[in-house]
């Protein structure tokens, strides 16, 4: 059986209203500008500190910042983020030929809560987030762990995402790496990484069906 494992954020769901609040709580607590709109959203897909670090805050700080944006985005995370179009036909018809899995820098419990909120969490076998690892994407290990929580084969195994971080530990995992341009990639940036790229999840998946 096949293995399908979506990234979230820009993949299956749209959380850069919520994302882009949490930081400008997180620096206005700390009486600092926010950086701009576009500067925050190139770096969606990495962990939050590491996005605070490429922002310019201290190593000493970052963790002030982390759980200053948590507090906000625990708050308003639900009400300001929706599933991207065609994401829940994409679930549903990968459900009937592939165990699924999302593997993602979110933390888990706010991406379990939201995928719950969408109606969707039970098509998933295995959800992988920041705390479930060491080592976040673009490092195999989050892929690696979906793997052998789901005895899956890396040869029948693809990762769906939409920036290089996912392709990037899809190609260091030996799975089958597939970029989608519904989130935060670019297409050249993507296709550096992967023959594959698809308009959105649901064009993926039904491209994985004829694999």
């Amino acid at each position: 059986m096949k293995t399908i494992l979506f990234d979230l954020d820009g993949t299956l769901i749209d959380s850069t209203q919520s994302i882009l609040g949490g930081f400008e709580t997180a620096y206005r607590t700390f009486h600092r500008p926010t950086p701009k709109a576009d500067e925050i959203t190139r770096l969606i897909g990495y962990p939050l500190d590491i996005m605070f670090s490429k922002l310019g805050i201290q190593s000493t700080e970052v963790w002030q910042y982390v759980q200053a944006y948590k507090e906000h985005y625990r708050v308003i995370s639900k009400e300001q983020t929706t599933l991207l179009p065609f994401a829940k036909e994409a679930i549903e018809h990968a459900f009937t030929f592939a165990n699924l899995g999302v593997v993602t820098t979110k933390t888990a419990h706010y991406s379990q809560d939201l995928l719950e909120h969408f109606g969707v969490m039970d098509y998933f076998k295995v959800l992988i987030g920041r705390e479930s690892i060491t080592h976040p994407k673009p490092h195999p290990e989050p892929i690696l762990k979906a793997l052998s929580t789901l005895n899956a084969n890396p040869e029948n195994t693809w990762m769906i995402g939409d920036t290089k971080l996912d392709l990037i530990a899809a190609k260091q995992a030996n799975v089958h790496g597939v970029g989608v341009l519904c989130g935060y990639g670019h297409c050249d940036e993507l296709m550096q990484y992967t023959s594959l790229v698809c308009a959105n999840a649901k064009e993926a998946v039904a491209m994985i069906a004829l694999n």
